[in-house]
């Protein structure tokens, strides 16, 4: 299968491809297996979800809050 790429993105694939010593090609089924592998768990994760809220597994907005809050504080301490 062929596939044309605009030529800004043409140029930096070739351009990161040769910085990393690697074929063009490798580069690119490289970067479309991780586009597939993120699509079918990002899939994965928002069913998981709507069975948890169909379950009634949810959390109160203010709870969502409390420990988002939490979870920045914790991240940013440790920056």
């Amino acid at each position: 299968m062929d596939v044309s790429f605009p030529s800004e993105l043409d140029f930096r694939l070739s351009k990161l491809a040769a910085q990393q010593g690697r074929d063009r090609s490798a580069l690119i089924l490289e970067a479309v297996e991780r586009l597939a592998d993120y699509n079918e768990w990002f899939a994965w994760e928002v069913e998981r979800g709507l069975e948890e809220a169909r379950m009634g597994q949810t959390l109160p907005h203010e709870e969502v809050g409390i420990q988002l809050q939490t979870y920045l504080a914790s991240r940013l301490f440790h920056l």
